[in-house]
């Protein structure tokens, strides 16, 4: 089983696609450091050298994945709010940042409808 940056890859799918279960790695930059290492695309990751193992694990440490990304994400949005951009405002309301619309969408975003004494579904007390 290969472990890299603190994640287990599937060892039966291929290498290009087990190395896409790391945060921050997609399938095109997944392709650029195999072709980098000169490493087969298609070669299962369960069948990967030692050396190979090795050689992958430190170019992907070289990348921004997993924890730091997220740190590096929530930086970037914390650092809009504090500046009160517009962009900072949604994000703090927790409504659609880009532009969509919120007047009947945007559910994922703003969670379960809440509705007043008129609805059938009342706000309980907490």
């Amino acid at each position: 089983m290969v472990r890299i940056s603190g994640i287990n890859l599937p060892g039966s799918k291929h290498i290009l696609i087990a190395l896409t279960a790391i945060k921050g790695i997609g399938r095109p930059l997944a392709r650029r450091i195999l072709t980098e290492l000169k490493i087969d695309p298609m070669l299962p990751a369960e069948k990967l050298t030692e050396e190979q193992e090795a050689r992958l694990r430190s170019r992907v440490e070289r990348e921004v994945t997993e924890g730091e990304l997220n740190r590096k994400t929530m930086l970037d949005v914390k650092r809009l709010q504090d500046i009160g951009t517009w962009r900072g405002m949604r994000h703090r309301r927790k409504l659609p940042v880009r532009g969509q619309t919120s007047r009947r969408n945007a559910r994922t975003k703003r969670g379960k409808k809440k509705t007043g004494l008129s609805g059938r579904t009342t706000l309980s007390k907490t």
